[in-house]
């Protein structure tokens, strides 16, 4: 069926046809997870370590595999250090974790008399809201740690097939780029080759961003609650900024594992209210500074896609969705802003309240006779 048999059906059955599709790509997405999932990913990190990789062949003259291996070797060190890290604050709880189960049963105790105290919910009925929720996570069962293994496995297969497939990106990556070129027809060459150039600008540049606003709002928060006297600070912190790369979800989820994790190693539970407090803060300035400022506008997308993407995400793919699913609006963005058919797309996904900003700024600029460049 050509394109001017289909644009003459009715509509109800153009709609189907649509339907089917996005139906049938979606089941086709969730199945292929396990192979999607670190594609994606590699590709992101061979467009981040291209420069890395191009610097080692040309400027060192060294052969590409090598030039390719050194540059996956440097992010998977990069990787490891922060994941030692992690683990080792991570280990420092686990021993602690005694304490660290008393504690919080103190700080529930002491929650249930101030809810009773001034809502007047008896302890009875807190208790069995309570013990349901706490009891998984104050005492994991064997199911549990089997469960956490097979995890631990899994993501290390994954990390390992990321790793492979980023090292074969960067190797073959010019017979990619012909690949891709040669699919098109050839009156559209210039625009396909005009969008792989957009992406792997805009991506780099959301990576290298996304990557400083981590380091900062890790830092910040880290020095935060180590002033605030927490014994895992750093740890929080480095949760916050890990968390951080999710929108709107992730602080909120660091949020409460600071919480619970202040509640169980301090005996001061006014910490959690301060806790709560340096997290709002943090967002607030995160979302209103560091993301314009550190991560940049040159593809905004506007919040309601953002919440629902990270959401779609989330249930195609769970955490990794979740983690993707801006990198790809943004790349969708790029390819529906070049494409003419496609140009509604792109402006549902873009941000109207910034463009605006942006031409009642060039209109200011204009009438004091000063040129404003194009972004």
């Amino acid at each position: 069926m050509d394109l001017k048999t289909f644009t003459g059906l009715p509509f109800y059955i153009k709609l189907a046809c649509v339907l089917f599709s996005l139906f049938a790509m979606g089941y086709l997405v969730i199945i292929a997870k396990e192979i999607l999932s670190p594609l994606i990913f590699s590709c992101l990190f061979s467009i981040l370590l291209l420069p890395v990789a191009a610097f080692f062949e040309h400027k060192l003259r060294l052969p590409r595999s090598a030039a390719s291996m050194i540059a996956v070797l440097l992010l998977l060190t990069f990787i490891g250090a922060l994941i030692y890290v992690i683990a080792s604050q991570i280990a420092d709880l686990w021993k602690d974790w005694p304490q660290f189960q008393e504690q919080i049963n103190h700080s529930l105790v002491d929650l249930r008399g101030w809810i009773q105290k001034h809502f007047n919910i008896t302890r009875r009925k807190q208790l069995n809201v309570m013990n349901t929720a706490t009891s998984k996570v104050l005492s994991p069962d064997a199911a549990a740690v089997g469960a956490t293994v097979l995890s631990l496995s899994s993501i290390l297969l994954f990390l390992i097939f990321t790793f492979i497939y980023t090292f074969f990106f960067l190797l073959y990556r010019r017979l990619i780029m012909q690949f891709l070129e040669s699919v098109f027809l050839k009156e559209n060459k210039t625009t396909v080759h005009d969008v792989l150039e957009q992406v792997q600008f805009i991506i780099r540049k959301y990576i290298i961003g996304l990557l400083t606003e981590m380091a900062i709002v890790a830092t910040g928060v880290s020095m935060a609650f180590s002033f605030m006297g927490l014994r895992y600070a750093i740890l929080l912190g480095l949760i916050t900024g890990l968390f951080n790369i999710i929108p709107y979800v992730g602080i909120f989820t660091a949020m409460v594992i600071s919480v619970i994790v202040t509640l169980g190693s301090s005996p001061d539970s006014s910490k959690a209210l301060w806790v709560i407090v340096t997290m709002v803060i943090t967002h607030l300035v995160d979302s209103n500074v560091l993301l314009p400022l550190v991560v940049g506008s040159k593809v905004r997308i506007n919040a309601l896609i953002t919440v629902l993407g990270v959401v779609i995400g989330e249930m195609f793919w769970g955490i990794p969705g979740m983690f993707l699913s801006i990198p790809c609006i943004a790349v969708l963005k790029i390819i529906f802003d070049r494409v003419e058919s496609l140009k509604p797309w792109g402006i549902i996904l873009g941000d109207e309240a910034q463009k605006q900003n942006k031409l009642a700024l060039r209109s200011m600029f204009k009438k004091k006779k000063v040129v404003l460049p194009e972004s």
